[in-house]
């Protein structure tokens, strides 16, 4: 039986949702970057020197997992939502917002999804079977059957650096409505 769920995207209310650091050049990413980093009042402002490099890296190797499982991705970097609420998330920022859509909104060839924030999936390293993986829909309900939402047995991050499974939209289609 497929659950249903929906999805949120927390942000800044003076930038509004769906920005993406992805989205730009490396060069123009890094000097935005670095005026969070010197504001140094959020959680982006405590990202690595090299955060923008691997993030493109990470990005990259998701999307082509998710294409040799069937996927049709539409961007070369998705949006970023998670599975379920995450209230906690808006403190990352100042003033934090959220959007929430349906699941059900979503053509299942354009969503992927890590077992944890796709960050630390892809480079963590603990022999857990969801490291290094991307999902689809139907992968990640029997996950969750499996293991659960992480945001509710590792709300505090006390077992791992999974607190919730993170979707990666890999089309405008959708998002453009909420923009």
């Amino acid at each position: 039986m497929m659950m249903k769920f929906d999805l949120y995207h927390y942000y800044e209310r003076n930038q509004g949702p769906f920005k993406s650091l992805s989205a730009l050049e490396i060069d123009e990413a890094e000097q935005i970057l670095q005026k969070i980093r010197y504001n140094g009042d959020t959680f982006a402002s405590k990202r690595s020197l090299d955060y923008i490099k691997i993030r493109k890296g990470l990005e990259n190797k998701a999307r082509e997992a998710f294409i040799a499982k069937g996927g049709n991705p539409k961007k070369m970097y998705p949006h970023y939502m998670t599975l379920g609420e995450c209230g906690w998330i808006k403190e990352w920022y100042r003033d934090g917002k959220e959007v929430k859509i349906s699941l059900a909104e979503f053509k299942e060839d354009n969503i992927s999804f890590t077992y944890g924030d796709l960050f630390p999936t892809m480079r963590y390293q603990d022999g857990k079977e969801y490291r290094e993986q991307v999902y689809t829909k139907e992968e990640i309900m029997k996950l969750i059957e499996k293991y659960g939402l992480p945001q509710e047995w590792n709300k505090e991050g006390t077992y791992g650096p999974e607190r919730y499974i993170e979707v990666q939209i890999w089309s405008n289609e959708v998002i453009n409505k909420y923009v």
